[in-house]
């Protein structure tokens, strides 16, 4: 069976606090756009779960697809395995979720191949183990993120397209969220903040915490960002980053709009990694 797990965007990301073990308190907007990866997964009776493919500069132990399967594998108590193979397209360390992602697609797959009859939210638990992420791609729609971004409650995104640009450089997380510079204060928003008549003025009004931290270690980063802000003037709240980076998106209501602000990115990065995506209102497997 072929399964596809789609990228997300955070439309803004605000730190609000830090708890006593380290972890900071984060609030924001996820969405999921039409971009994916796609894994290939077939049941085994034998136990074994196998990676059928390679993935450059990621072991097999660490797949975050095989951890996610041998979690479920464990917490299930099955005695079936699997195969999966993975064709990666969204960039890795880009900040738009790609392992997370591979790993709620295979949870999702394997519990009804394996027919191990988890729920939803039960799946959301065991995802947590894998990352903070993983989460949000089992709940399966955009969605208001709270605590380290496993609360979650639904959010009505229109279907925006988007223009996503991923700079040649990885940007550490722990490196950022470390950043003495780094706000952690930012005032808490409720999910009230985002009305749907009002999302587009709610978010104008927010921003990316991580985002001045990142411009200044990476200059590769600033300068993607410089760029797809001089060529989105249409765009519905400028250009900013997602994550932690390096990506940085720019929001369109229409198609049209997006492509034209691309078509105008050669004028200024002459070579770039990059791509236009339209938001979904569902994961593929809700």
């Amino acid at each position: 069976m072929t399964y596809l797990a789609p990228a997300k965007l955070n439309l803004f990301l605000h730190v609000v606090g830090r708890r006593a073990d380290g972890y900071h308190l984060l609030q924001s907007a996820f969405t999921l756009i039409d971009f994916a990866d796609t894994l290939d997964i077939s049941v085994r009776s034998d136990g074994q779960i196998r990676r059928t493919t390679v993935v450059h500069g990621v072991a097999e132990a660490d797949d975050l697809v095989i951890r996610a399967a041998t979690l479920l594998q464990t917490a299930a108590g099955t005695k079936l395995g699997c195969d999966i193979g993975l064709t990666k397209r969204i960039p890795m360390g880009g900040g738009l979720g790609g392992g997370s992602s591979d790993a709620a697609t295979t949870l999702i797959a394997l519990n009804t191949l394996w027919e191990t009859q988890f729920t939803r939210p039960q799946l959301q638990v065991l995802g947590l183990k894998l990352g903070a992420d993983v989460p949000f791609f089992i709940f399966g729609e955009s969605a208001f993120a709270e605590g380290v971004g496993e609360n979650l409650s639904p959010l009505a995104v229109p279907l925006w397209w988007y223009v996503v640009l991923t700079p040649p450089v990885g940007v550490p997380t722990a490196l950022i969220f470390g950043a003495p510079e780094l706000t952690r204060d930012t005032f808490p928003l409720k999910i009230a903040d985002f009305p749907a008549n009002g999302l587009l003025n709610a978010l104008g009004k927010t921003q990316n915490d991580l985002q001045p931290v990142v411009l200044k270690a990476f200059p590769e980063v600033a300068q993607y960002c410089a760029a797809l802000g001089a060529v989105a003037q249409g765009s519905l709240f400028g250009a900013r980053m997602t994550g932690s980076g390096s990506s940085v998106f720019a929001a369109f209501d229409s198609e049209a709009k997006a492509h034209d602000a691309f078509s105008r990115l050669n004028q200024s990065l002459p070579q770039y990694q990059g791509f236009i995506a339209k938001g979904l209102a569902a994961h593929p497997l809700a």
